[in-house]
């Protein structure tokens, strides 16, 4: 890996950072509003049966979570343009993965048989994640590496994306709530078909300017080769060394048993405000909320890394979140003050593996290269991501048979022993998600704050004889 010429392109700045950070806005704008409010539009809005969502969901995501495999593949064999290796997959799937958006939300084919409901769900959400959403994200994370080498620069853009993401959820979170719902007759929260569509499509256009934005902004500087052969014989190798690779493991496991606590904690939202705290208005302040403490938790998370390491400054964070989970399902709480104040310090304790885990990428891509002396930039991103999608998968089926499970239909969404039902899920399922996460953490993923070190001084003297050797 050489860099490229510093005098053919501007260094990295403002530009790079604001850039990649509308990406992650981009991106997480239509991902975030699917997360917290496709099943709710489907159960209460469409009148589908919550565990057939939630198998419907798993499936396309398992399908997914391949295609992420795939999509890595493709980048690492992608040949370097005048544009970058990366950067070209923005610009030409934008579109795309802003109109699949927008149809998931077909609130017109409301009154249709319930067959022709499932299948349109199941397709459309199909296009989205498996394989618009995969084909913009993977190029997406895997530029990271190519806009910069410098591992201060890198830590700045997975600090930008992380806000990123935090900001389109605060949008999500703050004013959809406010937008979407209504009340009953009998003065209940309820989802409207007609907004949710309009949000949809409003959201679907802003996430494409936000990309446009992205693409125009940053520049790759670093040339990245393919790094596999072509067919089988490239794919084959690829799953060997990933197999082998303990880091690669361990963040796969990591980030699988992340996103399903995660999307426990944060795609109940839209059942445990209106059902069980009966507060809409407290799902938008947590939103607000959220903002503010993951915005301050950044400010912590440099000066914790580097006294502590990655590794260990998040397993100190999530550790506190898992205490603050069990006490707030003890209290059994229906305030929705109080529910806000252990929700503020559950975000706190997640607010150092937030940044942290895109970081955690490049010291393993890193890694792979001080051992093989090759890099896998878009391959790794492409587990990383695969492990995302696997979670998703599993918290979707997981949740919808769950919602099942307790009773819940819109006859009975408000039922005391639903609501309860809805509570424990909210709060227990991310509990014990992270309590294996820390164990994974500390017996499976090997990279250190030591050994990370250790391989940035041994790349920095490898690159510099490189250097020297050609001059």
């Amino acid at each position: 890996m050489n860099a490229k010429d510093t005098k053919a392109v501007r260094p990295f700045g403002w530009r790079d950072n604001v850039g990649y950070l509308c990406g992650n806005i981009a991106s997480d704008l239509t991902f975030t509003f699917c997360s917290g409010f496709l099943m709710k539009f489907y159960t209460d809005v469409m009148d589908v049966p919550a565990a057939i969502i939630g198998i419907m969901m798993m499936a396309a995501q398992i399908v997914d979570a391949i295609t992420d495999i795939g999509m890595g593949q493709i980048c690492d064999k992608s040949p370097e343009t005048k544009n970058g290796k990366f950067r070209p997959w923005i610009r030409k799937v934008a579109g795309p993965v802003a109109l699949s958006s927008f149809l998931m939300y077909a609130v017109w084919f409301k009154g249709m048989p319930m067959g022709f409901k499932v299948v349109w769900m199941f397709v459309t959400y199909l296009l989205y994640c498996s394989i618009f959403y995969t084909a913009i994200i993977v190029p997406y994370g895997s530029m990271a590496t190519a806009i910069t080498q410098d591992p201060t620069e890198r830590a700045s853009i997975a600090n930008m994306r992380h806000i990123g993401g935090t900001l389109a959820m605060t949008s999500i979170n703050v004013i959809l709530p406010l937008v979407v719902y209504y009340k009953d007759a009998a003065g209940n929260q309820q989802l409207s078909g007609i907004n949710t569509c309009i949000a949809a499509g409003v959201l679907s256009i802003g996430a494409f300017i936000l990309y446009m934005v992205c693409y125009h902004l940053t520049i790759e500087r670093v040339k990245i080769p393919s790094s596999y052969e072509d067919g089988m014989k490239g794919f084959l190798k690829a799953l060997k060394d990933t197999l082998q690779n303990r880091a690669t493991i361990g963040i796969a496991l990591l980030v699988i048993i992340y996103e399903f606590g995660n999307q426990g904690l944060h795609g109940m939202s839209a059942y445990l405000y209106p059902n069980y705290l009966e507060n809409v208005a407290a799902q938008s302040a947590s939103g607000v909320l959220e903002t503010v403490v993951t915005l301050l938790m950044t400010l912590t998370v440099v000066p914790l890394v580097r006294k502590f390491g990655k590794r260990e400054a998040s397993a100190l964070g999530i550790g506190f979140s898992t205490v603050m989970l069990f006490l707030v399902y003890f209290t059994h709480t229906r305030s929705a003050v109080v529910w806000l104040v252990f929700y503020c310090l559950v975000t706190a304790g997640m607010g150092i593996w937030g940044p942290v885990q895109w970081a955690l990428v490049g010291d393993i891509v890193d890694d792979t290269e001080v051992r093989t002396g090759t890099r896998a930039d878009g391959g790794i991103y492409g587990v990383f991501s695969f492990a995302r999608k696997m979670g998703q998968a599993l918290s979707s089926g997981v949740r919808g048979i769950a919602l099942s499970a307790i009773g819940f239909t819109t006859a009975t969404a408000f039922d005391t022993d639903v609501t309860n039902g809805i509570f424990s899920i909210a709060t227990l399922l991310p509990a014990f998600a992270y309590i294996l996460m820390i164990l994974v953490l500390m017996t499976i993923y090997p990279l250190s704050k030591k050994r990370v070190d250790r391989n940035a001084k041994i790349l920095e003297e490898r690159h510099a004889k490189e250097a020297a050797d050609k001059q």
